[in-house]
């Protein structure tokens, strides 16, 4: 009999303090394989906080966190391994050409030049942005830029892709761009993704969803159950109405 496979990301119970300020509130969530999870919240639920423990910027003192059934303080290079990330800040370097920065990440997963070449050129492809590989990066939009942060979070193959608020600061078309270049990655190569954000139109019915509101998980469940649940007309109702409440 074949087992389960083990969530992508399994939080349990994390909470975390900046000083005497509670910013987690015994966060508990799941990103299984191979499907596209919501994290919704207004600025300032506690997103990003979450993202730095998950990518060990910091160390979770309480609660549990999990990558493929890995815990990521017993082992966290295999766990981490397996992780790509794209932060809301962008941390590309600008005055390196678009395929450079990608070797140069390639470098710190263990890759070697040639593959990571072969990776890049790929990678540059699938995100439009082959004419631009010689390029510096300051040459490239916001929307190019984003694309190339995608692509370089790709270059190790990950299993789990966290992407925070990444289309904030995006025209209307680059986003959706960005977006359905995202989807196409969980449909096609059963990539999981944590997709946090506060733009609800980001959302769609069948997707997973948790909402955080003031370091707190206050609702969890497919999009449309949510609605459905809160007696709301769509996602926007329910998610003003939960947060209005848990504030």
């Amino acid at each position: 009999m074949s087992r389960t496979p083990p969530p992508a990301l399994e939080v349990e119970e994390v909470s975390h303090f900046y000083g005497a300020r509670k910013a987690l509130d015994r966060v508990s969530l799941r990103v299984e394989a191979g499907r596209f999870t919501a994290l919704l919240g207004p600025n300032g639920a506690g997103k990003s906080t979450l993202f730095s423990l998950i990518t060990r910027l910091f160390a979770a003192r309480h609660g549990s966190i999990r990558i493929l059934g890995m815990p990521i303080d017993r082992d966290p290079g295999a766990a981490l391994a397996r992780i790509g990330v794209v932060f809301q800040v962008r941390t590309l370097d600008l005055d390196l050409s678009v395929i450079d920065n990608l070797c140069y990440h390639a470098a710190l997963h263990g890759i070697g030049p040639r593959e990571a070449r072969a990776r890049a050129k790929v990678l540059l492809l699938e995100a439009g942005l082959s004419d631009r590989a010689r390029d510096t990066v300051r040459k490239l939009s916001g929307g190019q830029m984003r694309r190339l942060e995608i692509a370089r979070a790709l270059l190790h193959v990950p299993s789990l892709l966290l992407l925070d608020e990444p289309t904030v600061g995006l025209d209307v078309a680059s986003k959706s761009a960005i977006l359905a270049h995202i989807r196409s990655l969980v449909r096609e190569r059963g990539v999981a993704v944590l997709w946090a954000t506060h733009l609800l139109d980001e959302v769609e019915p069948e997707d997973s969803v948790f909402i955080l509101n003031g370091g707190r998980i206050v609702a969890r469940g497919e999009a449309a159950a949510i609605v459905r649940q809160s007696r709301e007309a769509d996602l926007r109702g329910a998610f003003t109405s939960l947060t209005r409440e848990a504030a």
